[in-house]
């Protein structure tokens, strides 16, 4: 799709409090499911109260031509959003290899309000990257282009909105030769919007270019003004070749700090940039806490950062060796500024916890401001007994690890698979790289490999309620949303599943 770029009108700018409204909610969050774990900080918290796990309220397909691998799936779906006004975008992938549309449905029952067509193309990729767009608090949705570019359209719950093209490198330059960005530049993160509209996401550059672009990270302003920066300038090492892989940067609690990841095709940095111009700040080397070595970002992961309300900061990364922590990889944690390591998780890989509010957790009787909801699988044949489970976790205490004798957090509440994988106790995996909280409920919303999704109830700790949606598959992780009327999404076997009361 290739249109002309009309003038972009700035958007208002939405004051945010940071947790003035409710805990562990992002800054300037609009009782919206905006982007990727829902908010720029990447906390997952339900915007409204969660509907019964009853039935299957409505469907529809997120992938057109999915590709099995035998019984499996390695496609990680991007994330649905929903509007103030309950308009559920879902990214669809229309083609064997690619191709990308965003179809936007009434969220009381899935009916088509729009479609628009994309001519994003994806990066080198084994397992397929998801397609990440984003909703500002202005209602003006952003999606990735071709070449780079992103664009835009307003009046997301209208069937007819405005829509425009902005080239964070400049217009003139795309404009005057857009055969040279061609396959040369593709956005390979899921974008993220701050709470007055500015965007941000990662890049990676194939080939040459007639302004010497290098992969790294971009900005757009709600008035299309643009800056970036390389992946090599903002880590200050010349050998880092792009923002992670799936990446989606998150912001601090008071927007000022950038997270993001960037890597070398498998080591790499974490980076705390300044969220106004781009600016290095500060940086940490992502090592193993086992081994000390290089931990791994594989292309292969969607992990993101995630910004606690008190600035702790949190990303996933595999283990060096493979194996040395039975395939679990770690959740790194440090302070807002990446200067101080903190407790680490026992399992990272392809995971973004999700912040959970310690009132939500009647027998917790910890220091933490908050908690952290992952997944825990526990992988066989990698020293692992298949017991998969999820987990909440206390990031501000610890004990040792039994498989590494590391120190790790410790464990608040666990939450066992019930659908038998073999040998006991295997159960079948947690298929999420970010679960729903549901503060309200005091519950969590999470899809198992069994192809059912499940509500865990933090107060009985039981799996109280589960609905079943296909008959299971392995897949790459996706997320698990709630919407603005409490209904609750997940993606199963390339499907995307609206589940609520009768």
């Amino acid at each position: 799709m290739r249109l002309n770029r009309p003038s972009i009108s700035a958007a208002a700018v939405l004051a945010g409090i940071w947790f003035a409204a409710a805990p562990c909610r992002g800054e300037g969050e609009s009782g919206s499911w905006n982007g990727f774990a829902g908010n720029a900080q990447h906390t997952a918290q339900a915007p409204a109260k969660s509907q019964p796990l009853q039935r299957i309220r409505w469907q529809t397909p997120v992938d057109l031509n999915p590709q099995y691998a035998g019984n499996s799936l390695l496609a990680h779906y991007g994330s649905p959003l929903v509007t103030p006004a309950n308009t559920v975008i879902v990214p669809v992938k229309t083609g064997e290899t690619g191709g990308f549309r965003l179809d936007a449905r009434k969220g009381v029952d899935g009916s088509l309000v729009w479609s628009l067509p994309t001519d994003y193309v994806l990066p080198l990729h084994n397992w397929t990257p998801p397609y990440g767009p984003v909703l500002t608090p202005a209602s003006r949705l952003y999606f990735p282009g071709a070449d780079g570019t992103v664009f835009y359209r307003d009046q997301p719950d209208s069937p007819e909105g405005d829509v425009g093209q902005i080239a964070f490198y400049g217009w003139p330059a795309y404009s005057a030769g857009r055969e040279d960005y061609d396959g040369a530049v593709m956005i390979n993160t899921p974008l993220t919007s701050d709470s007055s509209g500015v965007v941000y996401f990662g890049f990676a550059v194939a080939g040459p270019t007639p302004l010497g672009l290098a992969s790294g990270i971009a900005r757009i302003g709600p008035d299309g003004e643009s800056t970036w920066i390389s992946a090599a300038a903002a880590s200050a090492d010349p050998v880092m070749s792009k923002v992670a892989q799936n990446c989606a940067p998150a912001l601090s609690p008071d927007g000022r700090l950038l997270y993001v990841a960037v890597s070398n095709a498998g080591a790499g940095y974490l980076l705390a940039l300044d969220s106004r111009t781009l600016q290095p700040i500060s940086r940490v080397r992502l090592t193993d806490p086992n081994t000390g070595r290089d931990a791994v970002l594989s292309d292969d992961g969607s992990a993101s950062p995630v910004a606690g309300p008190d600035g702790d900061v949190y990303y996933g990364v595999l283990e060096n060796p493979f194996g040395g922590n039975r395939g679990r990889g770690w959740l790194l944690h440090f302070d807002a500024f990446l200067t101080r390591s903190k407790t680490p998780a026992s399992f990272g890989w392809d995971t973004t916890p999700s912040l959970v509010p310690t009132a939500t957790v009647a027998s917790y009787n910890g220091s933490s401001p908050y908690l952290l909801m992952t997944k825990y699988n526990n992988y066989p044949g990698l020293g692992g007994d298949g017991a998969n489970r999820i987990a909440v976790l206390d990031p501000g205490a610890s004990n040792i690890d039994e498989a590494t004798g590391v120190p790790v957090m410790t464990e608040v509440l666990t939450a066992l698979g019930l659908t038998p994988d073999g040998e006991p106790p295997a159960v079948k995996e947690w298929c999420i790289n970010s679960a729903a909280v549901d503060p309200e409920s005091r519950s969590v919303l999470a899809h198992s490999e069994d192809g059912k999704l499940y509500r865990w109830d933090l107060e009985s700790n039981s799996l109280s309620e589960s609905v079943t949606l296909t008959d299971g598959l392995g897949e790459a992780y996706t997320p698990t949303i709630v919407g603005v009327d409490g209904t609750v999404y997940a993606i199963s076997n390339a499907i995307l599943f609206a589940v609520g009361e009768l």
